[in-house]
């Protein structure tokens, strides 16, 4: 299925390994094959992975740009994976659910449940505090 992205001006963008800038105008690509593309806005960088939940967005991001190193992430997003959902367990299906995309090998999709981990985490330390 094609994928539409609509640029703006300047905007940065992976794809397949390749960082990619827009011009001065707004854009707009079809992506017609499978590759594997974040846009800036979803990147994240090593310093901004300060929670538990950004460390596995983080590492989920990195199997993502880098296939071929991902066996070494998965031993450390496990152990996160684990001691999170001993933590808060209500956030078990998700953590489960984050388990197998990675095992079937469907990474984007695992980072779009770690993003709403994001939130979940946000929002249980703001009730903290």
């Amino acid at each position: 299925m094609p994928l539409r992205l609509t640029l703006r001006p300047k905007e940065k963008f992976f794809l397949n390994g390749v960082v990619v800038v827009n011009g001065e105008n707004r854009a707009d690509l079809t992506l017609l094959n499978d590759a594997a593309i974040l846009r800036e806005k979803d990147i994240m960088t090593e310093d901004a992975a300060d929670t538990v939940c950004k460390r596995i967005y983080f590492l989920l991001q990195l199997m993502y740009i880098d296939p071929d190193s991902s066996p070494d992430y998965r031993a450390k997003l496990s152990e996160l994976l684990m001691s999170f959902g001993q933590v808060v367990p209500a956030t078990v299906s998700d953590l489960d659910q984050i388990g197998a995309y990675v095992l079937q090998g469907d990474i984007y999709h695992a980072m779009k449940v770690a993003r709403k981990l994001i939130l979940i985490e946000k929002e249980l330390m703001d009730n903290v505090r």
